[in-house]
């Protein structure tokens, strides 16, 4: 989901790549999980995260919407899952009763990157700190590359490129159907289907998944 932002407003004005040093670490949180609630249906879900999450906790996608786990909805025309949040206080459901992640090991790419954005160029991206969101104070300088703590990290960064993109095309389709109901209902529906729907092997490489199903 993209943000009409002003990055001299949010962030500390400085653009960063995986192995910078970065203002991140909070000492694990110190049992603050400020923001793990009241997100509202900001935290979208990609492959990777479905393929993560249905991996971990042996289940379907189906089934992750039928426990109310997570929810759709719609950002610029195209339909996507997100973390449901219930409350009040709205908070992640997958908080455990001492307010800590039950999920921590294989957690949505959104919440890894907290407090960092993403800002796309034509191709890729790189990263930013949002200085105003962590209620921890002096933090302590981490490499984005292990904040994010993702296996074969290059190879995520661009799937996460891809994605951007390729959902950014169907919006873009989206809007010069001017409307035609039809085409936008199939177009969405197969978006879901393919990406989401589909169940991912847990075993097999996830990248390989994807970009077969991108290619097909």
């Amino acid at each position: 989901m993209e943000r009409d932002i002003n990055l001299d407003e949010i962030s500390d004005g400085k653009l960063y790549e995986t192995n910078d040093l970065v203002k991140l670490g909070c000492g694990d949180c110190a049992g603050c999980s400020a923001c793990c609630h009241e997100m509202g249906d900001t935290i979208i879900l990609d492959p990777y995260d479905i393929w993560q999450l249905t991996g971990n906790l042996h289940c379907t996608f189906e089934q992750l919407m039928g426990e109310g786990k997570i929810a759709l909805s719609v950002y610029d025309g195209v339909i996507l899952p997100h973390l449901r949040l219930e409350g009040p206080p709205e908070g992640c459901l997958f908080l455990n009763e001492a307010g800590r992640c039950s999920i921590h090991p294989f957690r949505p790419g959104m919440c890894r990157l907290f407090p960092l954005g993403r800002i796309y160029g034509e191709e890729s991206f790189r990263y930013f700190l949002q200085v105003h969101e962590c209620r921890k104070e002096s933090r302590t300088k981490v490499k984005i590359k292990k904040w994010l703590d993702i296996p074969e990290i290059r190879r995520y960064e661009q799937f996460l490129s891809h994605w951007h993109f390729f959902v950014k095309s169907v919006q873009e389709e989206i809007i010069a159907s001017g409307g035609d109901e039809a085409f936008i209902r199939q177009r969405v529906m197969q978006l879901l289907q393919t990406y989401y729907l589909t169940p991912y092997s847990g075993t097999d490489d996830f990248y390989e998944q994807y970009y077969t199903r991108w290619e097909s």
